[in-house]
């Protein structure tokens, strides 16, 4: 068969070069995700461009492949911009896996480590640099590196950079690098910020959107528990023994997130914790931990927790309720990931119904609620928490954006 005959499932037919095609298939990339099948193409040809889409949908191979091919040609470098140590990390692994073997060379700056060895990267001259804002303007205002050799840029988890303060940090970034360069942006919401970025620093970008803007995960069922601060550790209890696999738990603070962890660990649990107390090397050891199996619990803070792409997560409980509703889109995106089914499950109080109207507007679903008994809980008879008569699944609705639009939605 020609690959001209393969069906468009495959990699075949999306513009990547034949010796990247046989490295994806050594490594057993074989089907492309809905984000790699739309924005690969586009990114390819040298494109502006803006994919919408969750956290687990393949975006980091939808920028990685068509940047190695645009510095392959164009002998520009390659600048990644990501919020989280831990997210880094993984892209630059993920970068390392397709291109190593074809001579690519990386460099990833990161806070929390010494700033040595990513100095000696550097003077290797790498053709693509893996980089959260604040690490990279340090070496740049050291003169560790210069951004004028910059082609592409890849603006990677950009809602969660602004949500976690790095707008100014973004501007000065984006004032370094040339004008003329290709910039892919990636995120799971558009919030009216990232709309200005892409007016401001981006030409003419196509939308790439594998689900609406603020849609939670397509496969995972979720529920909420209506409970009291004092009951929440009996419920969790309860909840980790009936759910066997491996568990995920977002806690408010980082103080939350320690005492939720040793609670866990009385009760006979073998848990890790991920907040901004914790060393590079603790963090690392959690998420190697709990990918493995060494920990079969997490409890993680929503900064922390952004770096964390772990197959095969069975439950996420958010423990406490996020400050923002779009965080919640967030964490129960990290469970239902390559067509397994998932489970979500929120602990709120009485007094945070409101919250949980806002979170069902966002996500256009209305959430089954039970007591902390698992009763569930009749909606007709609590007035806090009836919709408006518009209905929440009509209440929130995409923001519109300059440019090109491509849609694309997942079936079946």
């Amino acid at each position: 068969m020609t690959r001209s005959e393969l069906p468009l499932e495959t990699f075949y037919g999306l513009g990547i070069a034949p010796k990247l095609l046989d490295r994806l298939d050594a490594l057993g990339f074989k089907h492309p995700t809905p984000i790699q099948h739309q924005a690969i193409p586009v990114a390819s040809a040298g494109d502006d461009l803006i994919g919408i889409a969750q956290t687990g949908t393949g975006k980091t191979l939808a920028f990685s492949i068509p940047m190695i091919q645009q510095i392959s040609a164009r002998g520009k470098m390659g600048l990644v911009l990501l919020p989280t140590r831990e997210l880094a990390v993984q892209v630059e692994e993920t970068l390392k896996k397709i291109g190593g073997s074809l001579g690519l060379r990386t460099a990833i700056l990161i806070g929390g480590v010494n700033i040595n060895p990513q100095t000696k990267q550097l003077k290797a001259k790498p053709h693509v640099v893996v980089a959260t804002p604040g690490r990279l303007i340090d070496h740049v205002e050291q003169k560790h590196i210069s951004l004028d050799r910059v082609g592409i840029l890849v603006l990677d988890e950009a809602d969660r950079m602004l949500d976690m303060g790095f707008a100014p940090q973004l501007k000065r970034i984006l004032a370094w690098v040339p004008k003329d360069r290709q910039t892919m942006l990636f995120s799971a919401t558009i919030p009216p910020e990232i709309s200005q970025i892409a007016r401001a620093y981006m030409k003419s970008p196509l939308r790439v959107e594998v689900a609406p803007s603020g849609t939670a995960a397509e496969h995972v069922d979720q529920e909420v528990f209506l409970v009291s601060k004092q009951g929440k550790i009996d419920l969790l209890e309860r909840l980790l023994n009936e759910y066997k696999g491996t568990v995920l738990i977002f806690s408010r603070t980082k103080h939350g997130a320690k005492k939720i962890a040793r609670a866990i660990r009385t009760m006979r649990h073998n848990a890790a914790e991920l907040h901004s107390n914790r060393s590079q090397s603790q963090r690392q050891d959690a998420l190697n931990g709990f990918s493995r199996g060494k920990y079969r619990v997490l409890v993680a803070t929503d900064i922390a927790a952004r770096g964390i792409d772990v197959k095969g997560i069975e439950l996420v409980i958010n423990y406490d309720l996020p400050d923002h509703s779009e965080d919640y889109v967030h964490r129960i995106g990290r469970t239902g990931r390559a067509g397994q089914e998932g489970k979500a499950i929120s602990f709120a109080s009485p007094e945070q119904k409101k919250d949980i109207l806002q979170i069902e507007r966002l996500i256009r679903t209305t959430l089954p609620i039970k007591s902390a008994s698992g009763d569930v809980v009749d909606r007709s008879k609590d007035m806090m928490l009836k919709p408006s008569s518009s209905g929440a699944a009509s209440q929130h609705r995409p923001r519109p954006m300059g440019g090109r639009r491509r849609s694309f939605r997942r079936r079946g």
